[in-house]
């Protein structure tokens, strides 16, 4: 089945009925897969329109980030459920682009609303970057319990305390994919983008107490590839100091998250729980000529 487009504008989405058309094709028990991306993004943008990067089954950009996410989740192929790429107007400076995040969790979350009103009997999974995570936690208020059954947050731009809040009471299990690559991103979030309280962290800081629904991987950390690789998904190691894409980007990881979202491996998250040791602490940035040479990434800039 085609990856279906959603556009967020403002709390609501463009053309729902597609949604609805689309869901009439899905087999019984199939899975729904949301996939939102971060910064920098914006589906009302050509060159910076995420169905044509990253959301797309086949990229029309000629940048090294552009690997298509729903070809690596195969949900390009058939009977592989439905893809949704959900974009919205991530472009901008951060603060602004921040409060953008939270109001387009309110059209993700009708977006989901109508998959489950439609289709009870979907699995519905959230995979998000960056301030995407922000967009997916927020999208929870909104919706209830047993709505989204599987998130996958890739180097999030959340804090931990807010994520904390959103999984209250509900059923989603979460995966969060944090790396040391991403430890210059996480300083300038906190410095641009400070926490409503002064002791909360990043979610690359994990989400601070033991929680069943709620998993830490960090890819960066030898004992957890090795635990993941005893699993059966071996993952290649970091090939450089900073990198705010890795995860998604390294070799290795979509065969995981596939393997998250599949119903058929449904004990594959309490195991891969069991298995990973105690997350190692967070790497930290200490160079200020590092944070300085980065942070117009931060700020607006021209994406690349």
């Amino acid at each position: 089945m085609p990856v279906l487009p959603v556009t967020a504008r403002s709390s609501q989405i463009d053309a729902p009925e597609r949604l609805r058309e689309a869901l009439d094709a899905l087999s019984t028990g199939a899975t729904a897969t949301v996939m939102v991306h971060g910064y920098r993004f914006c589906p009302l943008s050509g060159p910076a329109d995420p169905h044509r990067h990253i959301l797309s089954p086949a990229p029309q950009s000629a940048c090294w980030k552009a690997i298509s996410w729903p070809r690596h989740l195969h949900l390009d192929r058939p009977g592989a459920g439905l893809g949704i790429g959900f974009g919205w107007p991530a472009t901008g400076p951060l603060r602004e682009v921040a409060a953008r995040a939270v109001v387009a969790g309110h059209a993700l979350a009708q977006t989901i609303r109508t998959l489950r009103d439609t289709r009870p009997d979907l699995q519905v999974n959230i995979i998000a970057h960056s301030l995407g995570a922000r967009v997916a936690l927020a999208a929870l208020d909104d919706l209830e319990a047993h709505d989204v059954a599987r998130m996958i947050l890739l180097s999030g731009a959340e804090y931990r305390g807010t994520a904390a809040r959103a999984l209250a009471g509900r059923s989603t299990r979460v995966l969060n994919v944090t790396s040391g690559e991403n430890a210059l991103f996480d300083l300038l979030f906190r410095a641009l983008l400070p926490a409503p309280r002064w002791r909360d962290r990043p979610l690359s800081a994990g989400l601070g107490h033991p929680h069943p629904r709620w998993i830490d991987l960090a890819i960066d950390a030898p004992a957890h590839r090795m635990a993941l690789a005893r699993l059966g998904y071996p993952i290649r190691p970091p090939a450089t100091r900073i990198c705010h894409w890795s995860g998604y980007l390294r070799p290795g990881l979509f065969p995981l998250y596939r393997a998250v979202f599949d119903p058929a491996h449904a004990a594959l998250f309490d195991r891969l729980g069991a298995a990973l040791p105690a997350r190692p602490a967070p790497k930290k940035v200490t160079k200020i000529a590092e944070f300085a040479n980065f942070r117009n990434l931060f700020t607006g800039a021209a994406r690349s």
